[in-house]
């Protein structure tokens, strides 16, 4: 997925990344993933983000649509409304959407 990669260059060339999963995306942010081999696990590509210290929300209404609750999500993804990502928009320098 070229956001993850995108967003993967621009923390390892110390740019500050936030990420918002709005409806399917979601998906990244669920634990036990189990690609296809050879298929790439862009969820482990996700959860290491988070662990690097990339700061990851999930839309609330997109979560709750999908039967997934926080303890479905990787440690460290947050569910959130649409008022942080309003939030995390205005006080941002660039806004990039995939």
């Amino acid at each position: 997925m070229s956001a993850l990669r995108f967003a993967a260059t621009c923390d390892i060339e110390g740019h500050k990344v936030k990420i918002w999963l709005f409806e399917n995306g979601v998906y990244l942010a669920k634990k036990g993933q189990k690609p296809a081999q050879g298929l790439i696990n862009y969820g482990q590509n996700l959860e290491n983000l988070i662990q690097g210290g990339v700061e990851v929300k999930a839309c609330v209404v997109c979560i709750e649509a999908r039967g997934i609750t926080q303890a479905d999500l990787f440690d460290g993804v947050k569910i959130a409304t649409v008022h942080e990502l309003v939030e995390w928009t205005v006080n941002s320098d660039k806004v990039i959407v995939f």
